[in-house]
């Protein structure tokens, strides 16, 4: 029997519906085999959700009534699961964080702003959908020239705290595999944290190739001797301060807190740093993904055979123990650029060696998934680390 135009028009409806929504959820649960194709697995991990209700388009009026409308629906169902596999095993890591950081850290009421309240749980429905609010406080930022190198001035971008001062103070360290990035780099969260009553300063650092670790390493620290000795001009309580850093400025946060042995520097964030140089270059990523030996390569200078130094003092691994601040480690299960196994080797280093830590694992989430401040990885992140510091810096 001849299809109607209008039968032929849902069907190929129902056929894009399900081709867009299957190819969207196969990056949830395959390895991304390039660069782009990992980008927009951040999306499908973290905004996948959005794309379940076009799948289940497949199953507009008729779909069983052909053989390829039942096809297209019955793969719309399964994309329509997958999309939303995410969030379904975002559900139980939420229950559990709140408990998970209080007995880490101690309970701590966070700190709140006006019209700028705490997240009032770790995951919210209605954050998916309409996005996370707070106050904008971006006419609150100053620049301020930290170091000059070369005769290359270094930047921090400052937020100035909403709310009474002298305030704890949040340095970001941006990430960029040593070789790019900058201070401006997601400014949702420095926004969210100045709402609250942080002073939240984002600082750039020299990179690679031209510069070579460790000058990485000291920029962070002289940004921070820059913040303290400035404390006074930005509202900063200079005894209180917290390093925050996302993939390679994970692991300079981690670096400069584990080995400064400053009792101002009241504890450390890691989002999907590195922590074992020498076994990363043992396991890299796809290199379709990310040349991450020729990355290591330029930071450190050669390789584990010929740089061996280079690779044991930037790991932070090497630096974990009896005298480290403590430690929040947030890392994505289906990490493409960094292994999750270097949150899983820091933590047991910091359990050994009896520190406060926490290692928050995501196991649906990849590189960069905070990038989706309002997904599950964004909230669970958000939550994680204002409580985190609010425990730390009391």
């Amino acid at each position: 029997m001849t299809r109607s135009p209008r039968r032929r028009a849902l069907d190929a409806v129902r056929l894009l519906a399900a081709a867009c929504a299957v190819g969207f959820a196969l990056l949830i649960v395959l390895p991304a085999p390039t660069y782009l194709l990992w980008q927009l697995s951040v999306l499908s991990t973290e905004w996948g959700y959005w794309m379940a209700p076009a799948a289940l388009a497949a199953l507009l009026p008729g779909a069983g009534k052909t053989r390829a409308g039942r096809i297209h629906a019955a793969l719309g169902v399964v994309a329509a699961a997958v999309l939303l596999s995410p969030l379904a095993q975002a559900i139980p890591v939420a229950r559990a964080l709140p408990g998970r950081l209080d007995a880490a850290f101690g309970a701590a009421p966070p700190r709140a702003g006006r019209d700028a309240p705490a997240r009032p749980s770790s995951l919210s429905l209605a954050d998916l959908l309409r996005g996370v609010r707070s106050p904008e406080v971006g006419h609150a930022r100053v620049t301020a020239t930290y170091a000059v190198r070369d005769g290359v001035p270094l930047h921090v971008d400052v937020y100035l705290p909403a709310g009474p001062t002298p305030a704890p103070c949040v340095v970001l360290v941006h990430g960029g595999s040593w070789r790019g990035g900058d201070r401006h780099e997601l400014p949702p969260l420095d926004r969210y944290l100045a709402a609250r009553g942080y002073a939240v300063a984002s600082v750039d650092y020299r990179l690679a190739p031209r510069h070579r670790w460790p000058a990485a390493r000291e920029d962070v620290l002289a940004a921070v001797a820059y913040l303290k000795s400035h404390a006074g001009s930005f509202g900063i309580d200079p005894r209180r301060l917290v390093l925050l850093g996302r993939s390679a400025g994970g692991q300079l946060a981690l670096q400069a807190a584990l080995t400064a042995r400053d009792p101002d520097i009241r504890g450390v964030v890691s989002l999907y740093g590195p922590t074992d140089l020498v076994w990363g270059w043992a396991h890299p990523a796809r290199p379709s993904v990310l040349d991450s030996r020729g990355v290591a390569f330029r930071f450190l200078g050669g390789t584990p055979a010929t740089a061996r130094a280079a690779y044991v003092a930037a790991s932070p691994l090497t630096a974990a123990g009896a005298a480290s601040p403590p430690v929040l480690i947030i890392h994505g299960g289906r990490d493409e650029l960094v292994s999750v196994h270097h949150a899983e080797l820091l933590d047991a280093a910091l359990a050994r060696a009896g520190r406060p830590h926490l290692f928050v694992r995501l196991p649906w989430s990849t590189h960069a998934c905070d990038f989706a401040f309002n997904g599950p990885c964004g909230q669970l992140s958000t939550f994680a680390i204002e409580r985190f510091l609010a425990a730390v810096t009391r």
